[in-house]
């Protein structure tokens, strides 16, 4: 037979960018004919057609028919898009077209460090990840759920993978939204071995869930560094499974909730206010305190909303949350800034804190402040917010000026 198999990955049209459409047809003889359409082909005409020609070579295409269409699509996501396309036609089985590395892993991520602004981007869109860093969110999330089409989900999982291995996110923890187990499980096989920071887990309901992605991410893993958990509750059965689940390893790290899902589940509409959620989200965030662990707020869908955005997150803040997910950039400096201690807070921590060292030094057992007396937990929530107030650099490190 002539065709073995057919296979297309990537996107086209006259809105695409940073992307590329491939389209393979197997043949049988005649090597591979390659039909190369480029915006870019005054300028990188040649170099894209050997980048291609070379990555075929690499799966062990030897006779095929290809139609590429590029609106200038970087080398990883001209790998990553023809490695989709031929798996998808039936080839090059057990090849893969991972570049080489060119970003250097940053040190392994703490498991309590600040987590105020997760910013999501759609794991099939590569035109959202090449400057991402430039945001300065704490974390990046290249999701490959509720974002991705059920149809892209195996070429998306392959530009993740490639992401993870060539694109410079800056100080942003690099974190990974798998998709619903089992499906999930492939995602791991495809991102653990490229060492993101955390792993975010949709849709938990019981502890077992985060049992077998942690043992998968154990079987998987290279190399020394911790790769953490952030189960998403999305369900009543999840809020109230909260507290096990967040014990369920000791990678989690967090605890989050998904309120579109929830409240879909619930059969209620999803308000401003978010009155119909207060409940579930003060579960999750003592669950989450109980287990010595963050508790991490949902998204706030109206992007356009930065008003209702602000107001939304510094209730957060005030019931106890450290952060928020974000589903656009310019939610980020607003995030950032509700989560943040006002000046107020930080002078009243600081002179709680003061008292209390000096208290300490003197050998005495009680503290006071001015005419108030200190009780521990009042020097205890001092310390925690001082701490997070040096995170973000609004406080000198101890010994700085």
């Amino acid at each position: 037979m002539a065709n073995q198999g057919l296979g297309e990955a990537g996107r086209m049209g006259d809105q695409v960018r940073s992307d590329l459409h491939v389209r393979i047809e197997a043949q049988s003889s005649g090597g591979v004919k390659l039909d190369l359409e480029s915006k870019v082909q005054l300028y990188y005409g040649d170099a894209i057609r050997a980048d291609i020609e070379a990555t075929l070579e690499r799966l062990g295409v030897r006779h095929a028919s290809v139609t590429v269409h590029d609106y200038g699509a970087l080398p990883f996501v001209i790998q990553a898009r023809l490695e989709a396309a031929v798996r998808q036609a039936g080839l090059g089985v057990g090849a893969d077209a991972r570049p080489a590395r060119t970003v250097d892993l940053l040190p392994p991520s703490a498991k309590k460090r600040l987590r105020r602004s997760r910013l999501y981007l759609p794991g099939d869109q590569p035109k959202l990840a090449v400057n991402a860093g430039l945001y300065e969110s704490d974390a990046i999330i290249l999701d490959l759920e509720d974002s991705v089409h059920p149809s892209a989900k195996d070429a998306a999982r392959l530009l993740v993978r490639n992401e993870l291995r060539s694109v410079d996110f800056g100080n942003a923890e690099r974190m990974v939204r798998i998709n619903q187990l089992p499906l999930g499980l492939e995602d791991l096989r495809a991102v653990v071995p490229e060492q993101p920071d955390l792993i975010l887990i949709p849709k938990v309901e019981d502890a077992k869930q985060v049992h077998e992605v942690a043992k998968t991410i154990d079987n998987l893993r290279q190399g020394g560094r911790p790769i953490w958990l952030m189960p998403i509750l999305e369900s009543a059965l999840g809020i109230e499974n909260a507290f096990s689940i967040a014990t369920a390893s000791e990678l989690v790290v967090a605890l989050t909730i998904g309120v579109e899902d929830y409240t879909a589940d619930l059969g209620v509409a999803k308000t401003l206010e978010g009155s119909e959620t207060l409940w579930a989200r003060s579960r999750l965030l003592n669950a989450a305190r109980a287990a010595g662990l963050q508790a991490i707020d949902s998204v706030f869908g109206d992007v356009g909303d930065m008003e209702g955005l602000e107001s939304w997150a510094k209730r957060a803040r005030a019931l106890g949350f450290e952060g928020m997910g974000c589903i656009h950039p310019r939610q980020v400096e607003v995030i950032h800034r509700a989560f943040a201690p006002s000046a107020t807070e930080i002078d009243k921590a600081l002179k709680i804190v003061g008292a209390f060292k000096q208290a300490e030094a003197q050998g005495l057992g009680v503290v006071s402040l001015g005419s108030k007396m200190i009780d521990p937990p009042v020097v205890e929530r001092a310390n925690r917010l001082v701490a997070q107030a040096r995170q973000m650099g609004l406080v000198p490190e101890e010994g700085e000026q």
